[in-house]
Protein backbone atom coordinates (compact mmCIF):
# COMPACT_ATOMS: atom_id res chain seq x y z
CA UNK A 1 0.00 0.00 0.00
CA UNK A 2 3.08 2.47 0.77
CA UNK A 3 4.40 1.30 -2.33
CA UNK A 4 1.33 2.26 -4.65
CA UNK A 5 0.96 5.54 -2.13
CA UNK A 6 4.31 6.70 -2.39
CA UNK A 7 4.00 6.62 -6.40
CA UNK A 8 1.22 8.41 -6.39
CA UNK A 9 1.76 11.34 -3.79
CA UNK A 10 5.54 11.09 -3.51
CA UNK A 11 5.98 13.82 -4.94
CA UNK A 12 4.42 15.87 -2.10
CA UNK A 13 6.55 14.97 0.60
CA UNK A 14 8.49 17.39 2.82
CA UNK A 15 12.02 16.87 2.41
CA UNK A 16 14.08 17.17 5.54
CA UNK A 17 10.87 17.02 7.72
CA UNK A 18 12.80 16.92 11.01
CA UNK A 19 14.30 20.34 10.08
CA UNK A 20 10.80 22.15 9.90
CA UNK A 21 9.45 20.48 12.84
CA UNK A 22 13.21 21.58 14.99
CA UNK A 23 11.76 25.09 13.53
CA UNK A 24 8.18 24.77 15.04
CA UNK A 25 9.76 23.30 18.58
CA UNK A 26 12.05 26.66 18.71
CA UNK A 27 9.29 28.89 17.98
CA UNK A 28 6.83 27.12 20.49
CA UNK A 29 9.77 27.59 23.26
CA UNK A 30 10.14 31.28 22.35
CA UNK A 31 6.27 31.93 22.63
CA UNK A 32 6.47 29.84 25.91
CA UNK A 33 9.39 32.25 27.12
CA UNK A 34 7.52 35.25 25.68
CA UNK A 35 4.46 34.35 27.55
CA UNK A 36 6.23 35.21 31.05
CA UNK A 37 7.55 38.55 30.08
CA UNK A 38 4.37 39.49 28.32
CA UNK A 39 1.94 37.85 30.22
CA UNK A 40 0.13 36.98 27.12
CA UNK A 41 -0.64 33.20 27.83
CA UNK A 42 0.17 31.86 23.81
CA UNK A 43 -0.24 28.51 25.23
CA UNK A 44 -3.44 28.78 25.90
CA UNK A 45 -4.38 29.36 22.38
CA UNK A 46 -1.71 26.72 21.25
CA UNK A 47 -3.40 23.40 23.00
CA UNK A 48 -5.52 20.76 21.13
CA UNK A 49 -8.86 21.13 22.01
CA UNK A 50 -11.29 19.63 20.09
CA UNK A 51 -13.96 21.69 22.42
CA UNK A 52 -13.00 25.10 20.95
CA UNK A 53 -12.24 23.53 17.50
CA UNK A 54 -15.97 22.76 17.01
CA UNK A 55 -17.23 25.72 18.93
CA UNK A 56 -14.95 28.47 18.97
CA UNK A 57 -13.85 27.39 15.12
CA UNK A 58 -9.99 27.71 16.55
CA UNK A 59 -8.58 25.54 13.63
CA UNK A 60 -5.58 26.68 14.35
CA UNK A 61 -5.31 24.31 17.24
CA UNK A 62 -5.30 21.25 15.14
CA UNK A 63 -1.68 22.54 14.16
CA UNK A 64 -0.38 24.67 16.83
CA UNK A 65 -0.16 22.00 19.63
CA UNK A 66 2.86 20.55 17.35
CA UNK A 67 4.80 23.00 18.83
CA UNK A 68 4.49 23.04 22.24
CA UNK A 69 8.26 21.95 23.87
CA UNK A 70 7.99 19.38 25.68
CA UNK A 71 10.78 20.98 28.47
CA UNK A 72 11.63 24.54 29.53
CA UNK A 73 15.13 23.68 30.06
CA UNK A 74 17.13 25.09 27.71
CA UNK A 75 19.64 22.34 28.25
CA UNK A 76 17.44 19.19 27.88
CA UNK A 77 15.39 21.32 25.19
CA UNK A 78 18.55 21.75 22.98
CA UNK A 79 19.77 17.95 24.14
CA UNK A 80 16.44 17.26 22.71
CA UNK A 81 16.43 18.70 19.39
CA UNK A 82 19.76 17.82 18.65
CA UNK A 83 19.07 13.77 19.11
CA UNK A 84 15.75 13.90 17.24
CA UNK A 85 17.19 16.42 14.30
CA UNK A 86 19.61 12.99 14.22
CA UNK A 87 17.59 10.43 14.46
CA UNK A 88 14.58 12.00 12.20
CA UNK A 89 17.67 12.33 9.00
CA UNK A 90 18.56 8.88 9.69
CA UNK A 91 15.25 7.80 9.36
CA UNK A 92 14.68 9.68 6.52
CA UNK A 93 18.07 8.60 5.02
CA UNK A 94 16.63 4.99 5.62
CA UNK A 95 13.53 4.66 4.86
CA UNK A 96 13.03 7.80 2.07
CA UNK A 97 11.30 10.77 2.53
CA UNK A 98 8.06 9.60 1.88
CA UNK A 99 7.92 6.94 3.97
CA UNK A 100 8.85 9.09 6.90
CA UNK A 101 6.63 11.38 5.82
CA UNK A 102 3.91 9.05 6.03
CA UNK A 103 5.31 8.46 9.68
CA UNK A 104 5.44 11.13 11.33
CA UNK A 105 1.95 12.46 9.52
CA UNK A 106 0.97 9.38 10.70
CA UNK A 107 1.48 9.69 14.42
CA UNK A 108 -0.51 13.48 14.03
CA UNK A 109 -3.10 12.67 13.07
CA UNK A 110 -3.95 9.04 15.10
CA UNK A 111 -3.26 11.82 18.28
CA UNK A 112 -6.02 14.27 16.39
CA UNK A 113 -8.44 11.44 16.27
CA UNK A 114 -7.48 10.34 19.93
CA UNK A 115 -8.35 13.73 21.06
CA UNK A 116 -11.28 13.89 19.34
CA UNK A 117 -12.38 10.43 20.52
CA UNK A 118 -11.78 11.31 24.14
CA UNK A 119 -13.63 14.54 23.81
CA UNK A 120 -16.84 12.30 22.09
CA UNK A 121 -16.56 10.08 25.34
CA UNK A 122 -16.54 12.83 27.91
CA UNK A 123 -18.91 14.74 26.06
CA UNK A 124 -21.38 11.99 26.39
CA UNK A 125 -20.71 11.49 30.05
CA UNK A 126 -21.21 15.00 30.67
CA UNK A 127 -24.13 15.37 28.53
CA UNK A 128 -24.92 17.98 25.28
CA UNK A 129 -23.61 21.82 25.75
CA UNK A 130 -21.23 20.65 28.40
CA UNK A 131 -18.02 22.67 27.78
CA UNK A 132 -15.15 19.55 27.87
CA UNK A 133 -12.06 21.72 27.70
CA UNK A 134 -8.75 20.65 29.69
CA UNK A 135 -7.98 17.92 26.86
CA UNK A 136 -5.30 19.61 25.12
CA UNK A 137 -3.00 19.53 28.77
CA UNK A 138 -3.00 15.33 27.24
CA UNK A 139 -1.68 16.05 23.95
CA UNK A 140 1.97 16.84 22.99
CA UNK A 141 4.46 15.61 20.40
CA UNK A 142 6.21 14.01 23.48
CA UNK A 143 5.47 10.45 22.55
CA UNK A 144 5.74 11.30 18.77
CA UNK A 145 9.18 11.79 18.75
CA UNK A 146 9.66 8.84 21.59
CA UNK A 147 7.73 6.63 18.69
CA UNK A 148 11.54 8.45 16.28
CA UNK A 149 13.63 6.49 19.00
CA UNK A 150 11.55 3.28 19.17
CA UNK A 151 11.62 3.36 15.18
CA UNK A 152 15.24 4.04 14.93
CA UNK A 153 16.24 1.11 17.67
CA UNK A 154 14.15 -1.09 15.30
CA UNK A 155 16.49 -0.20 12.89
CA UNK A 156 19.68 -0.01 14.14
CA UNK A 157 19.39 -1.98 17.51
CA UNK A 158 22.90 -2.69 18.09
CA UNK A 159 24.23 0.90 17.98
CA UNK A 160 25.94 2.71 20.73
CA UNK A 161 24.64 6.23 22.48
CA UNK A 162 26.30 7.73 24.85
CA UNK A 163 24.15 8.21 28.03
CA UNK A 164 24.73 11.45 29.97
CA UNK A 165 27.09 11.70 27.56
CA UNK A 166 28.85 8.92 29.27
CA UNK A 167 27.92 5.72 29.98
CA UNK A 168 27.71 3.70 26.66
CA UNK A 169 24.24 1.66 26.19
CA UNK A 170 22.61 0.41 22.70
CA UNK A 171 19.97 1.27 21.43
CA UNK A 172 17.24 -2.00 21.47
CA UNK A 173 18.22 -1.52 25.72
CA UNK A 174 16.89 2.08 25.45
CA UNK A 175 14.14 1.18 23.53
CA UNK A 176 13.17 -1.50 25.82
CA UNK A 177 13.47 0.72 29.10
CA UNK A 178 11.09 3.62 27.16
CA UNK A 179 9.07 0.81 26.92
CA UNK A 180 8.66 -0.22 30.01
CA UNK A 181 7.97 3.36 31.23
CA UNK A 182 5.72 3.80 28.44
CA UNK A 183 3.28 1.54 29.56
CA UNK A 184 3.57 2.45 33.07
CA UNK A 185 2.63 5.70 31.61
CA UNK A 186 -0.13 3.67 30.80
CA UNK A 187 -1.61 1.64 33.56
CA UNK A 188 -0.53 4.68 35.71
CA UNK A 189 -2.70 7.27 34.12
CA UNK A 190 -6.26 8.08 34.03
CA UNK A 191 -8.25 7.20 30.47
CA UNK A 192 -7.49 10.62 28.93
CA UNK A 193 -3.51 9.82 29.50
CA UNK A 194 -3.90 6.46 28.16
CA UNK A 195 -5.77 7.20 25.21
CA UNK A 196 -3.12 10.08 24.31
CA UNK A 197 0.08 7.52 24.69
CA UNK A 198 -1.98 4.81 22.84
CA UNK A 199 -2.83 7.38 20.36
CA UNK A 200 0.61 8.80 20.11
CA UNK A 201 2.74 5.88 19.24
CA UNK A 202 0.02 3.90 16.89
CA UNK A 203 1.82 4.82 14.50
CA UNK A 204 5.00 2.82 15.90
CA UNK A 205 2.52 -0.27 16.20
CA UNK A 206 1.27 -0.33 12.98
CA UNK A 207 4.72 0.26 11.45
CA UNK A 208 6.16 -2.58 14.10
CA UNK A 209 3.83 -5.06 13.37
CA UNK A 210 3.75 -3.89 9.64
CA UNK A 211 7.10 -4.91 9.07
CA UNK A 212 7.64 -8.07 10.90
CA UNK A 213 8.21 -11.27 8.98
CA UNK A 214 4.74 -13.43 9.42
CA UNK A 215 5.86 -16.32 7.13
CA UNK A 216 6.90 -18.47 9.38
CA UNK A 217 3.58 -18.54 11.37
CA UNK A 218 1.95 -18.99 7.88
CA UNK A 219 -0.37 -22.40 8.11
CA UNK A 220 0.67 -22.78 4.29
CA UNK A 221 4.32 -22.09 5.14
CA UNK A 222 5.01 -24.52 7.72
CA UNK A 223 3.12 -26.79 5.88
CA UNK A 224 6.00 -26.29 2.89
CA UNK A 225 8.67 -26.81 5.44
CA UNK A 226 7.60 -29.98 6.92
CA UNK A 227 7.02 -31.28 2.92
CA UNK A 228 10.53 -30.29 2.14
CA UNK A 229 12.06 -31.68 5.43
CA UNK A 230 10.10 -35.13 5.14
CA UNK A 231 11.35 -35.21 0.68
CA UNK A 232 15.32 -34.31 2.50
CA UNK A 233 14.91 -37.03 5.08
CA UNK A 234 13.49 -39.45 2.77
CA UNK A 235 16.00 -38.70 -0.19
CA UNK A 236 19.01 -39.31 2.58
CA UNK A 237 17.58 -42.27 3.92
CA UNK A 238 17.31 -43.67 0.26
CA UNK A 239 20.68 -43.08 -0.27
CA UNK A 240 22.07 -44.54 2.85
CA UNK A 241 22.66 -41.63 4.94
CA UNK A 242 21.05 -42.21 7.82
CA UNK A 243 21.84 -45.19 10.60
CA UNK A 244 19.63 -47.68 12.10
CA UNK A 245 18.86 -44.99 14.71
CA UNK A 246 17.95 -42.25 12.45
CA UNK A 247 20.97 -40.23 12.57
CA UNK A 248 22.05 -38.57 9.58
CA UNK A 249 25.67 -38.64 8.33
CA UNK A 250 28.07 -36.25 7.33
CA UNK A 251 30.41 -38.35 4.94
CA UNK A 252 29.86 -40.69 2.92
CA UNK A 253 32.40 -43.32 0.48
CA UNK A 254 30.98 -42.56 -2.71
CA UNK A 255 32.68 -46.55 -3.57
CA UNK A 256 31.84 -48.61 -0.59
CA UNK A 257 28.74 -46.29 0.68
CA UNK A 258 30.49 -46.65 3.88
CA UNK A 259 29.81 -43.32 6.65
CA UNK A 260 31.29 -42.29 9.90
CA UNK A 261 28.25 -43.72 11.01
CA UNK A 262 28.55 -47.03 10.35
CA UNK A 263 32.48 -47.27 10.54
CA UNK A 264 33.65 -44.19 12.80
CA UNK A 265 37.28 -45.94 12.21
CA UNK A 266 37.73 -44.40 9.30
CA UNK A 267 38.53 -41.25 7.66
CA UNK A 268 36.89 -39.37 4.62
CA UNK A 269 38.50 -37.03 2.05
CA UNK A 270 37.15 -35.31 -0.70
CA UNK A 271 39.23 -36.05 -4.12
CA UNK A 272 40.82 -32.86 -6.15
CA UNK A 273 41.32 -34.57 -9.05
CA UNK A 274 37.77 -35.57 -9.63
CA UNK A 275 35.49 -33.76 -11.50
CA UNK A 276 32.60 -32.87 -8.80
CA UNK A 277 32.19 -32.94 -5.26
CA UNK A 278 33.47 -36.80 -4.55
CA UNK A 279 33.94 -38.11 -0.96
CA UNK A 280 35.63 -41.19 -0.60
CA UNK A 281 36.68 -43.32 2.50
CA UNK A 282 40.60 -44.24 3.20
CA UNK A 283 40.50 -47.10 1.71
CA UNK A 284 39.54 -46.02 -1.66
CA UNK A 285 40.80 -42.40 -1.79
CA UNK A 286 43.97 -43.66 -3.15
CA UNK A 287 42.72 -46.26 -5.16
CA UNK A 288 39.27 -44.85 -7.12
CA UNK A 289 38.83 -44.16 -10.85
CA UNK A 290 39.02 -40.61 -11.13
CA UNK A 291 35.94 -39.28 -12.45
Amino acid sequence: MLNKLERKFGKYSVNHLMTYLIGLYVIGYLLTIGTKITNIIFLSFMTLEPYYIIHGFQIWRIFTWIMIPETMNPLFFAIMLLLYYQLGNALENTWGTFRFNAYIFGGMFFTLVGAFILYGIYAAIEGPGAAIVGIGNYFSMQYINLSIFLAFAVCYPDMEILLYFIIPIKMKWMAVLYGVLMVYSVVASDWGGRVAVIASVLNFLVFFFGTRNYKRVDPRDIHRRHEYKRKVNAARQNAGYHNAGGQISRHKCAICGRTELTNPELEFRFCSKCNGNYEYCQDHLFTHKHI
